[in-house]
Formats: C-alpha cells, structure tokens, sequence
C-alpha cells in the first residue's frame, strides 16, 4: 500500500505516512490517491490546494471555517519542520476543546488529516518552512474564524521556548470560551 494511516489520540485525526521510493537520484512518493484514501474512511472532495512560506519561529493558527463552508484539511510541511495542531471544536464532541500535535517534516514526509470541526495552526521550528495543504472547502473570508493560539483552556504545548510571530489578526483571536460560532 502506498500509505500509512494511524490513529491519533482524537480518532477523527489520522496521521498519513507515504511510502517513499529513494535512489541515487532523488525520490518519489504519491501524497494523495483518491481511492486509498476513501478505503481507510478520508471520503472529502478536496476543492483547494494552498502553500505556505514562513520563517523559524512564525506561527500561523487557531483557523477555522464555519459551516457551510467548514474545511478538512490535509497538511504536510514539504520544506523545513513544523509543528502542527489541529483542536477540537466539535460542539457535542466527547473530546472537545482537546488537541492532537505532530511534527511535520521534509524529513518524515508525513501528513495530517484534520476532518472538519477542528481548528488549526502550526508553528515553524526550522530556518524556514513550505506548507502545503489542501482543503475540502475553498477559502470563505466570511466564514473565515479563529481562536487565541495560546488559549489557557486548550493549554496546547507547543514546544517552543520563544515568543512566536504572529500576524495581527492571530493576535486578536478570541479565546474558546468567548467563541459564539463553532461548528
């Protein structure tokens, strides 16, 4: 089979390894297959593939789309090594408000699939790091939401020892609790 698909402490969370063909002149590996993917239970209609450039210590996150424009997500970090974080948000959820971390890399050429109904970021651990990622929904900036990265009622660990650079609209986030909408 062409990937791995694990669990992760959320169920709905799945870990996505590639397998990867290397030789003397590089590699090959598929990232996506339609079929495989909806036989281990990933049935989105990804419609958006989106890329990302950041530099160490950036951190982009919590997003997230409200319904119905609500996006799953596929990510994987191409360049670099990332942190990634997706949380739960799920109103009825038995796990809501937890979260699930990974590091994603060039190295490990994983990928994680973050259903609908979850929040995410990630923080850039490398130099610099290229995020791609695709999303079952395109971009809506009116369903476009988020939630404080450092939110002390998620008390997500994101591993870091330094203050993250964020941009203004990640810096004015609301906090969970003080969220109206969520999916």
């Amino acid at each position: 089979m062409p990937f791995k698909f694990e669990k992760t402490e959320i169920e709905d969370v799945i870990v996505v390894t590639p397998q990867v063909f290397g030789d003397y002149r590089g590699f090959f590996s598929e990232t996506y297959k339609k079929s495989v993917f909806e036989e281990n239970g990933i049935k989105d209609d990804f419609r958006q593939d989106n890329h990302s450039k950041s530099s160490k210590g950036v951190l982009r996150g919590l997003h997230y789309q409200l319904n119905p424009k609500a996006q799953a997500k596929l990510v994987r970090c191409v360049k670099g090594k990332i942190l990634d974080v997706a949380v739960d948000i799920r109103k009825n959820s038995k796990t809501f408000g937890k979260w699930v971390k990974r590091v994603l890399s060039e190295e490990n050429k994983q990928m994680l699939y973050i259903p609908e109904g979850f929040a995410h970021g990630f923080v850039v651990l490398s130099d610099e790091a290229e995020f791609l990622y695709k999303v079952s929904n395109e971009y809506s900036p009116e369903h476009d939401r988020g939630i404080r990265w450092n939110d002390s009622d998620i008390n997500i660990d994101w591993e870091i020892n330094f203050e993250p650079n964020l941009s203004e609209k990640d810096i004015k986030q609301p906090f969970l609790k003080d969220v109206t909408e969520l999916l």
